[in-house]
C-alpha cells in the first residue's frame, strides 16, 4: 500500500490541530454565540455558510440555553475533527510503517504493516488496547475539568481550547502542553490565526471522512471505488474494539 502523498498533504493538515490558543482573541476563540457560529460557517464554506438541517442549536441540550448547546456542538466537532486528522495520518503510516523495536517486555514484535491498521489493532495485546484507553481517559477527564483553572465550554470557555498541563506539570509531573508546548504562536498575527481556525474545522471535517473512507473501503470490498486498488480487506467487526477478547458494545 503506497500513501506517500496522503501522509505529507495529511501532516500539513494535522499541523493546525490544535490551533485555538489560550492568547486568541475573542474572534478566534469560537465564542458559543449564535452570530459567531454563522460567521465561522460562512468563513469554513462560502458557498454553503450555516447549515443546520437538524436545528441542533434548537435543542437545548440538558436544559442548559442555546450558547450551552452551541459550545458543545462547536467543542465536539473540533475534538472529532483533531481525533479524524490523527487517524487518518495514522492510518497511513500503519499501512507502510511500524516500530521496529519490540512491543512487549517478553519480545513480540509490533503486528506487521502487511495486515490492515484494522487487523493491526486485532492483533496487539489486550492490556495495550487498555493503556491506550486509559490515556484516552485521563486525557477527556482534564479536559472536561478545564484543567482545574479553565471554564468549561458550556459555560464561557473557549470550545476546542484543550487546557494547559501547568496544574499537572507544577503539582506531579513535568510534561509538555498539547498545543504550541514550545510557545511558538505567542507573536503570531491575527489574521494568521484566524484562517488557522478555519483550516483547522475544514481537515477536521475532511479528515472525517476520509477515516471512514478507509474504514469502510477495507470492511466492504468495493464501496469505495477510489480505494479499490489500496484498501486491504478486512473481515474483523470495526465498531468491537476489542472483539479478539470481549465485545465493548
Amino acid at each position: 500500500m503506497n500513501f506517500s502523498s496522503a501522509i505529507i498533504l495529511s501532516l500539513a493538515a494535522g499541523a493546525s490541530a490544535f490551533s485555538p490558543a489560550p492568547q486568541q482573541s475573542q474572534s478566534t476563540q469560537l465564542m458559543s454565540a449564535r452570530a459567531d457560529l454563522e460567521s465561522l460557517a460562512k468563513a469554513s464554506n462560502p458557498t454553503i455558510g450555516y447549515y443546520d438541517p437538524l436545528s441542533l442549536v434548537d435543542s437545548d441540550f440538558w436544559g442548559e440555553g442555546e450558547d450551552a448547546t452551541i459550545g458543545f456542538l462547536r467543542h465536539a466537532e473540533i475534538k472529532h475533527g483533531r481525533v479524524a486528522m490523527a487517524a487518518f495520518v495514522g492510518y497511513c503510516v500503519q499501512s507502510n510503517f511500524v516500530w521496529p523495536w519490540a512491543m512487549t517486555q517478553a519480545g513480540d514484535k509490533f503486528p506487521s504493516s502487511d495486515l490492515s491498521p484494522e487487523a493491526q489493532w486485532d492483533a496487539i495485546p489486550e492490556a495495550a488496547k487498555w493503556q491506550i484507553f486509559t490515556v484516552i481517559a485521563a486525557l477527556e477527564i482534564w479536559d472536561e475539568c478545564g484543567g482545574g483553572a479553565a471554564d468549561h465550554y458550556m459555560r464561557g470557555g473557549k470550545p476546542g481550547n484543550y487546557p494547559s498541563f501547568a496544574g499537572f506539570r507544577d503539582n506531579v509531573h513535568w510534561v509538555l502542553d498539547l498545543y504550541d508546548p514550545f510557545g511558538l504562536s505567542k507573536k503570531m498575527s491575527q489574521e494568521t490565526k484566524d484562517k488557522r481556525l478555519v483550516m483547522e474545522v475544514n481537515n477536521g471535517r475532511l479528515a472525517m471522512i476520509g477515516i471512514f473512507g478507509f474504514m469502510a473501503a477495507d470492511a466492504v470490498p468495493g464501496s469505495v471505488p477510489a480505494l479499490n486498488n489500496i484498501a486491504t480487506a478486512y473481515d474483523g467487526d470495526i465498531m468491537a474494539p476489542f472483539a479478539a477478547n470481549f465485545h465493548l458494545f
